[in-house]
């Protein structure tokens, strides 16, 4: 007798702060060493470039791939930076581009998004990929603005994560949670203790999202003020051939 499995991926999150560790020493080989334990077939990364001048990356480019075998998402952004507003995305071979999006969010700070369309093994996926601003105000224009932005799009199963800078589920996140899923897979804020759940996963009706335990973190100091976060993504079990199967 034979069993299927069903197609999954390892998705992951994680604010590098610049590759600056909490002491203050800025090693980015420390994130990449990270993130290559996580062993993702996609991450988020947020603060994956310095913030002034051309934003130059802070991982350099090179040990990307040699550290992790992720390659990160070709952006239409400044040619000196890995992302958009310090925003990338990696990926394994795998997972291909059909199309990527980089959108500007409201709010007194400089915010952005990636909107990418995947495929591969796995079938179709919009990754939406975020840091959302400081201020509540700002973080509620930059969700409705996100939903509106997604919502204009042909229907794909979705996922959205990154650094959302809300520790309050219902106040802060209520907006986006009629459409999605929100899971929380731990405390990721400040890193040498945990007290405050930032960084999430939020995801379409026809996705799972599982959290996954976070491999050893090396001994002494953490390479970012943040700890990353990880899940196992795989279809819902009514998902069949794009459509929601109604019973």
């Amino acid at each position: 007798m034979s069993t299927t499995t069903k197609p999954s991926l390892r998705i992951a999150s994680y604010n590098v702060r610049a590759g600056l560790g909490t002491d203050l020493r800025r090693d980015p080989s420390r994130n990449l060493a990270v993130i290559a334990a996580l062993a993702p077939d996609l991450i988020a990364v947020q603060e994956a470039d310095f913030r002034t001048g051309h934003r130059p990356t802070a991982l350099p480019r090179a040990q990307i791939t040699a550290m992790t075998d992720l390659h990160p998402l070709p952006l239409h952004g400044h040619p000196d930076s890995l992302g958009w507003h310090g925003i990338a995305v990696l990926v394994q071979p795998h997972l291909q581009v059909r199309d990527v999006d980089c959108i500007d969010l409201p709010g007194l700070e400089p915010r952005g998004a990636i909107i990418a369309d995947l495929t591969g093994p796995f079938g179709p996926l919009r990754v939406a990929a975020v840091h959302l601003g400081l201020l509540r105000a700002s973080r509620r224009r930059q969700l409705d603005h996100l939903r509106n932005a997604l919502a204009a799009r042909a229907p794909c199963p979705t996922i959205i994560l990154g650094d959302f800078n809300e520790w309050r589920m219902r106040i802060g996140l209520g907006r986006i949670a009629r459409d999605f899923k929100i899971v929380t897979p731990g405390r990721s804020f400040p890193s040498r203790r945990p007290l405050l759940a930032l960084d999430r996963i939020a995801h379409s009706p026809d996705l799972i999202a599982d959290p996954l335990p976070l491999p050893a973190m090396p001994a002494g100091p953490h390479p970012s003020d943040h700890l990353p976060i990880l899940a196992r993504l795989s279809r819902a079990e009514s998902y069949s051939n794009g459509y929601i199967q109604t019973r």
